[in-house]
């Protein structure tokens, strides 16, 4: 059963949350640009051995600058979705300027790919209850699905009580299928293991107990989620603080290898988001319902 999602949010390092508002140089920053296109197209590789097909959240930016790679992506039959135009969380957006950057970011991967743009995932999983109207202009410009939506708890992102399968999520008014990362229910807390830093810093057996914890409770899937600059241990480092240099820099030197452990281990049970969508809308009555609500009132789940 193919139900694991593999995603990569395609993003140039000096966008990442833990360096906003700072100032770099246009020496550096083309370092960086030059590195994600080098290693984005180093993981077409490393998939295309794997004979795996994945789903390419990307920065509306980036298609702009680096059609050819996006092209590439969708060429080799990967999903191509939306990861913002900016990369800007959506707390700094409202649902006027949140309307025009999807837009644009769908506009240029659009161009960029040659195929539609149905899938969104919001920088820093910044869609949480006081940015429910998100979910309202992401069904009013057609898009299908997000998953932008951590059931955790985290001191960036999070709604950890919404459901850990995919559900059914309503804003304010309009309603949106929703693919949550990959969670770990244990003592009643859900343990971050899709990606990313946890991906990192916990062992590999912690991400397989996620998946397989969600296959035996019958979901219809696991999200999985990586970054280009997770897999280049040699890049020139960020200013960051202590903590937020520790989530980043951590176990990055292993990552290639671990994902090459990940993949054989899984061989034949990925998918792309889009592929998993499209089995979740033939029985989207059966699916969980869960109201997206401000912080103030209660989240209510049928």
């Amino acid at each position: 059963m193919r139900n694991i999602v593999l995603s990569f949010d395609i993003e140039e390092h000096h966008r990442i949350e833990a360096a906003h508002a700072r100032n770099f140089t246009a020496e550096l920053k083309a370092d960086y640009v030059a590195r994600m296109e080098r290693v984005t197209y180093g993981l077409l590789e490393q998939l295309a051995k794997a004979e795996t097909k994945a789903t390419f959240y990307v920065v509306g930016r980036i298609a702009e600058s680096h059609p050819k790679l996006v092209r590439a992506m969708a060429a080799a039959g990967h999903e191509v979705g939306s990861h913002s135009h900016e990369h800007e969380r959506i707390h700094r957006l409202n649902p006027a300027s949140f309307r025009d950057d999807l837009k644009r970011s769908r506009d240029a991967l659009e161009a960029a790919a040659g195929v539609p743009v149905v899938g969104f995932r919001a920088p820093t999983f910044s869609i949480v209850r006081e940015t429910a109207w998100a979910v309202d202009v992401l069904a009013d410009l057609g898009f299908r699905y997000d998953s932008s939506i951590f059931p955790v708890r985290h001191d960036r992102y999070g709604v950890p009580d919404a459901p850990r399968v995919p559900f059914v999520v309503r804003g304010q008014e309009r309603e949106l299928i929703e693919l949550p990362p990959t969670t770990y229910r244990i003592g009643g807390i859900n343990l971050p293991v899709a990606g990313g830093g946890y991906f990192r810093l916990f062992p590999l057996s912690f991400m397989k107990a996620g998946i397989d914890q969600l296959t035996r409770q019958g979901s219809q899937s696991a999200m999985l989620y990586f970054h280009p600059w997770e897999f280049d241990p040699t890049q020139p480092k960020l200013p960051l603080k202590r903590l937020s240099k520790f989530r980043t820099y951590v176990g990055i030197g292993k990552s290639t290898a671990r994902l090459d452990r990940l993949l054989a281990g899984y061989c034949g049970r990925f998918t792309r988001a889009i592929d998993v969508v499209q089995t979740l809308e033939a029985k989207r009555a059966e699916l969980p319902r869960f109201r997206l609500v401000a912080e103030s009132r209660p989240a209510e789940v049928a």
